[in-house]
């Protein structure tokens, strides 16, 4: 395998209607011995509402290349702690094992890799009696999975962004700026 120092990758997966369960995770994927396991390290230490933890599967059942996750919204009950280190880590672990068992991530020189995943959680999740947890988890896994094979890839390439700066553009720029 030709190391892997330094990927990224992004991606969106839109909820079910009448949910909050959008996922964007962001994905770094690199050496142990790089900037990403440095980064990988000083994770270690906990942020005041922003926890950090290493992806699991299961009780016992750590993933591989050893990830670390953290939400990007700030943590303020145990509502959505549970859901972040339940639901949230179980789609986001299982979207990772799928890449090895699938090719995207390469099973040979797993343990030289580690990642590092900025997960978003709607604040909302956490308050709505109506939550669908199995979107939840659908659009984490797929948004997951997407990631990784963005950041594996390269993409978008510099060219497709070329390609498209006058077509695409943010939802948020609607009505702000006309291409």
């Amino acid at each position: 395998m030709s190391e892997i120092w330094f990927r990224t990758g992004e991606a969106t997966v839109l909820a079910a209607e009448g949910q909050a369960t959008d996922a964007m995770p962001e994905v770094l994927i690199g050496s142990v011995r790089g900037p990403v396991g440095q980064g990988f390290a000083a994770m270690m230490g906990q942020a005041v509402g922003h926890t950090r933890m290493f992806v699991v599967r299961d009780l016992n059942q750590m993933v591989r290349p050893a990830t670390m996750m953290t939400t990007k919204a700030t943590i303020h009950t145990a509502e959505y702690v549970e859901l972040l280190g339940g639901v949230v880590q179980g789609a986001i672990g299982d979207a990772i094992l799928d890449c090895v068992i699938e090719g995207t991530l390469p099973k040979d020189g797993l343990d030289d890799l580690c990642m590092i995943v900025m997960v978003w959680l709607d604040p909302r999740c956490a308050e709505d009696p109506n939550l669908d947890r199995a979107d939840l988890y659908r659009t984490n896994y797929e948004a997951t999975k997407l990631a990784i094979a963005r950041a594996m890839k390269g993409e978008p390439t510099i060219d497709e962004l070329i390609a498209n700066r006058k077509t695409v553009k943010h939802y948020a720029l609607d009505g702000v700026v006309e291409y």
